[in-house]
């Protein structure tokens, strides 16, 4: 069974999310101070709608410089996790980009070491810490998955189809699928740059969805699944999620 709910990246959004009767929404936490902020409000609608949260954690500061990750993005990170368990969020998504094409083999190895440090301290928080893939392919992240035993996967379908002939989310579900926990869901015609990343309803780009669905499906993935589109979108997609299924 697939649980499906909305992105929100506002409390504006949260409040649509939770209006069209989605049991969750994958909400931002970006700053903690900002967070802290906005506490009460977020503890109020998660009670108003009956919803869950979420969270859906910061790009990092700077991708090929493991000692900025260090200082700034690690501290950041478990500030957000206290908060996550303040809003009784139990799963997070995270981005550390790992594409040996791109980030040197030492940058990769030492965000081994910070994600092992972080996904202790999300898990002391109560929360399952989630990677997302980007451009990686499965096997960038197995050395990650095999050093850091509680970490899990979100898996990007859309993220899948650019840099890539063949979408990845097919090598992830194949090589990778103990690990994924949570999926991210959203269209685009492929691509080489994040200026290709349209977030377009399923249907409306080229991803195969309903092979991925599918896949998933016969694997016995039953958790949950975030559609990254316009608020306005999410009913054609929902629909687009559960024609796969039949």
């Amino acid at each position: 069974m697939f649980i499906i709910g909305g992105r929100s990246h506002s409390i504006e959004q949260i409040h649509e999310v939770g209006k069209l009767g989605y049991p969750f929404a994958e909400i931002s936490l970006y700053v903690p101070e900002d967070v802290e902020r906005e506490l009460d409000e977020l503890l109020r609608l998660k009670t108003l709608y009956g919803i869950t949260y979420i969270a859906h954690y910061p790009n990092e500061d700077d991708a090929f410089d493991a000692k900025i990750l260090e200082e700034r993005f690690v501290p950041r990170m478990k500030r957000l996790f206290d908060l996550s368990g303040a809003l009784g969020i139990t799963k997070g998504t995270f981005h550390f980009w790992m594409d040996e094409r791109y980030v040197s083999h030492e940058a990769a190895s030492r965000k081994i070491e910070l994600a092992s440090e972080m996904v202790a301290s999300a898990t002391n928080a109560g929360v399952i810490l989630c990677i997302e893939n980007l451009s990686e392919r499965y096997y960038n992240f197995i050395p990650m998955f095999h050093n850091v035993p509680d970490l899990k996967m979100t898996l990007d379908i859309g993220h899948g189809q650019l840099l890539s002939r063949e979408n990845t989310s097919f090598g992830f579900i194949e090589n990778c699928f103990p690990w994924i926990e949570h999926v991210h869901v959203h269209d685009n015609r492929g691509g080489t740059s994040p200026k290709d990343d349209f977030h377009l309803p399923l249907g409306d780009g080229a991803v195969d969805y309903r092979r991925i669905f599918t896949l998933l499906k016969e694997k016995g993935y039953e958790s949950t699944m975030t559609m990254e589109i316009k608020l306005s979108a999410m009913a054609k997609t929902k629909d687009a999620i559960l024609r796969s299924l039949r």
